[in-house]
């Protein structure tokens, strides 16, 4: 089986794995991201069966759990989170206006990025660098840290809005940054890149990496911008928001980038 076949077998798994975005537009951003990267974990385990060992099993596996804790606590924040329904109700439209081709271009958009995002990891292992070399641990070890990271982040938020559902979150991670949760999905995609950087053959294998890499790069800057416009309608009137707001970078520890609102590229 050629590598394009497997690559377009990958993208078609992020395609199913991401059709809910017909029930809400949303969702191919969302469950549906999430399910799209544990399908690819699955899919890469069959599409390697012929040579499996522990790192391929390891990273494969590392996927399908990160992409299941993610679309599990959307789905559960969704399902059951009468505060957070309430809130978003007039923040996010369903889609039902959205002319169905639109919705197909988004589709399959979405699915490509997916398909992109986990290529370095995918051409490593077709390119036959099956074994841990010091770039697959850094990968892996940042890959590790990000999903940990994430998964902190998302706790603490959840505990915050227990405690003071109408505060914005300032405490524990979110003193750091304003967007841990998204910095740990750059950390996770900044390790599936280095994982693979040493192993691509060819112009077109770079560019396919990089289009992925750079891709969920601009999807956490447009939701850093999405929550922060969001937020300052929310709270702009609070005189400890606004302290918070000039003093805490919004996606990465001591780099003085507090805002991101005024970059109108940034609207997805």
């Amino acid at each position: 089986m050629s590598v394009i076949t497997k690559l377009i077998i990958l993208f078609a798994v992020a395609m199913l794995c991401s059709i809910s975005g017909f029930i809400k537009y949303v969702y191919f951003i969302s469950l549906g991201y999430g399910f799209a990267i544990s399908g690819q974990g699955v899919a890469m385990l069959v599409l390697f069966s012929d040579r499996l060992n522990l790192w391929i099993v390891l990273m494969s596996v590392v996927l399908i759990i990160y992409g299941i804790r993610l679309s599990g606590y959307l789905l559960i924040r969704e399902l059951k989170s009468k505060s957070y329904q309430k809130h978003m109700v007039n923040e996010i439209k369903d889609g039902s206006t959205m002319p169905f081709f639109v919705k197909i271009l988004l589709w399959i958009t979405c699915a490509l990025l997916y398909a992109a995002m986990i290529s370095p990891i995918f051409l490593r292992f077709e390119n036959g660098n099956i074994e841990a070399t010091p770039t697959y641990i850094v990968g892996m070890i940042l890959m590790i840290g990000g999903i940990i990271l994430e998964s902190m982040a998302d706790y603490q938020k959840n505990q915050m809005k227990k405690e003071n559902p109408k505060r914005f979150c300032d405490k524990g991670l979110f003193s750091f940054v304003r967007c841990p949760n998204y910095l740990g999905e750059l950390i996770l995609w900044t390790g599936v890149f280095v994982a693979g950087v040493t192993s691509f053959h060819g112009v077109w294998q770079w560019v396919l990496a990089l289009f992925g890499y750079i891709g969920i790069v601009f999807v956490m800057f447009s939701g850093a911008r999405r929550l922060e416009v969001r937020q300052n309608k929310n709270y702009g009137a609070d005189p400890e928001y606004q302290s918070y707001v000039k003093t805490v970078p919004i996606m990465v520890p001591f780099i003085p980038l507090y805002s991101v609102e005024k970059y109108k590229f940034l609207v997805l």
